[in-house]
């Protein structure tokens, strides 16, 4: 079995409203390449989904600083809307992205990018609801199913979620 992401560890952002698809899909799919995966929220707890599925966070954003992680990724739906109220979850997504470690963001995540201030003079992709405050961020937003500008991977939807996991194990492979 190819275990390409073995010695890698990779946090998953979460919170109240996270879209299923967009956490659980990567959580399995990195775990099947054998990173240790994490779930982050802004306390250790349970949140739960768009549509009611309950999620653990191992830890709390405050827990776990940038040099432990080998990528970050943060799950659309509402819930970037709620992780961005919370300076921790900020201040981990900004630390990971200053450290030039993959910074992955798919739907409505980009919020999140925003609120880090990482996407200046980056191109992304995000869901087209949010192209006004990814633009507003300073970033050129183009409509393609994964974009990667350095560090910075971005998707749009669920249904782009089988590009975007292949450019982050690409990127961490």
């Amino acid at each position: 079995m190819n275990r390409t992401l073995s010695s890698r560890k990779i946090a998953i952002l979460v919170e109240n409203l996270y879209q299923d698809q967009e956490l659980w899909y990567p959580y399995y799919r990195f775990k099947e390449e054998g990173a240790e995966v994490v779930l982050v929220g802004p306390e250790k707890g349970t949140y739960t989904s768009k549509y009611g599925y309950p999620a653990t966070a191992d830890t709390a954003a405050g827990d776990i600083g940038p040099e432990e992680l080998d990528a970050i990724i943060i799950p659309g739906g509402y819930a970037p809307d709620h992780m961005r109220r919370h300076e921790a979850m900020v201040s981990l997504v900004k630390g990971v992205s200053q450290q030039g470690k993959v910074v992955a963001a798919i739907c409505h995540a980009g919020w999140m990018l925003s609120s880090a201030d990482v996407i200046r003079g980056k191109t992304v992709t995000g869901f087209f609801a949010i192209k006004d405050d990814l633009i507003n961020a300073g970033a050129d937003y183009v409509d393609e199913e994964v974009v990667v500008d350095g560090n910075i991977i971005t998707s749009r939807k669920p249904d782009d979620l089988p590009a975007f996991c292949r450019a982050i194990i690409e990127a961490l492979g």
